[in-house]
């Protein structure tokens, strides 16, 4: 792969506030190109790991407002005109994208790759999850719609300035074809399943959510399954919706705050179950509690679809009700003994780091053509 490694590569990445799961992709692309410069949006310092901190970061106009990390999703309407960097000459480029990042306008003689982890959700199917609850009514109902219409026209139109999409799900991939009438190559993202693995340690009674407190994320059905069958719930995270998540909680519902990984893993290992009540584009909290022999209660629809194996490694729900899931955990408390930790992690090993570099840089090699040079 030393040809890969060679390229000139410039990368792009819609923010780094925080390491989720865009973040975890991007650390690979960062491992495999160490100089290549890197374009986001925003930048908090210190919010990422150092193998995507130590490399020269470009941001964006955005980034000079006050205290932007805390209210950037507001930025939205800007974000089209921000990611309108002029780049240096190279290769390929290589977008992390979930929201603008993929619309960046390339080099000439570039190639434009694209890890989609959605088509922006805020703008196609996700509209509801995000604004519903807001109070929106009247002008900024009308203005909304305005705004948004033109984010998805274009979002749809700078389609075309890329030359192959990878969707990081099957669920992802058709989402790419409703939206942008483009076909991609799937390839899952990566899983720690090295670090993420079961240890001899006594399970605990309580529920576990590890997530960004977004909307669309549905941590209030968590909260109120759990006061309604009176269990403990653990919540790892935070977000947006904090405030109003802390005012359903009751004495049982735990707020931790984000955490360190080791303290991740230590509660994937002690407790019962992940509740994972969204609609995920992928997730790969899910694999990693497979990973440590955890089973995972997850809507039936989504990435959680990919990722769990229903009456295996988790159980799926059908509706997202409080009374649905409720009925979901009391299942999964009469069969607890059913979902074996060594068979849990031995499916998480199907998306394993490895395997992503493996699929990822050969896809790249295939694409600029040099496979035939690394054989000669």
């Amino acid at each position: 792969m030393d040809a890969i490694k060679s390229l000139r590569v410039v990368l792009i990445h819609d923010w780094l506030t925080g390491m989720r799961g865009g973040e975890k992709v991007l650390e690979h692309l960062c491992r495999r190109w160490p100089s290549a410069p890197l374009y986001t949006l925003i930048h908090k310092r210190g919010s990422c790991s150092r193998t995507i901190e130590d490399r020269p970061i470009v941001t964006s106009l955005l980034n000079k407002l006050p205290r932007v990390e805390s209210y950037y999703r507001y930025t939205l309407p800007l974000m089209p005109w921000a990611v309108g960097w002029r780049l240096p000459a190279c290769d390929l480029v290589f977008s992390s994208s979930h929201c603008v990042a993929k619309g960046v306008t390339v080099p000439a003689g570039a190639l434009h790759l694209c890890y989609c982890h959605t088509p922006m959700r805020y703008a196609w199917h996700m509209q509801d999850s995000y604004f519903h609850d807001r109070g929106w009514g009247g002008p900024k109902k009308w203005l909304a719609k305005k705004v948004l219409a033109r984010l998805r026209e274009w979002d749809r139109r700078t389609a075309a300035g890329v030359t192959h999409f990878i969707a990081n799900s099957e669920v992802v991939r058709q989402r790419i074809r409703d939206c942008y009438e483009r076909d991609a190559v799937v390839i899952h993202p990566p899983a720690d399943t090295n670090f993420y693995c079961p240890a001899d340690v006594p399970r605990e009674d309580y529920y576990l959510i590890l997530s960004a407190f977004a909307p669309y994320k549905r941590l209030d059905l968590a909260i109120d399954a759990c006061k309604k069958l009176g269990r403990k719930l653990v919540i790892i995270g935070s977000g947006q919706d904090e405030k109003k998540l802390r005012r359903f909680a009751d004495d049982k519902i735990q707020f931790l705050g984000w955490q360190p990984d080791e303290v991740l893993r230590d509660h994937l290992r002690r407790c019962q179950a992940l509740l994972f009540p969204g609609e995920e584009d992928f997730g790969i909290v899910p694999v990693e509690a497979q990973a440590c022999g955890t089973p995972v209660i997850a809507f039936g629809r989504g990435g959680a679809t990919e990722t769990v194996i229903h009456g295996t490694t988790g159980l799926w729900f059908d509706e997202q009700t409080v009374d649905c899931l409720a009925a979901a955990i009391e299942q999964l408390e009469c069969r607890r003994d059913t979902f074996d930790p060594r068979r849990l992690q031995t499916h998480a090993l199907r998306f394993r780091a490895e395997r992503f570099d493996e699929e990822l840089f050969a896809f790249v090699a295939n694409v600029m053509g040099l496979k035939k040079k690394m054989a000669a």
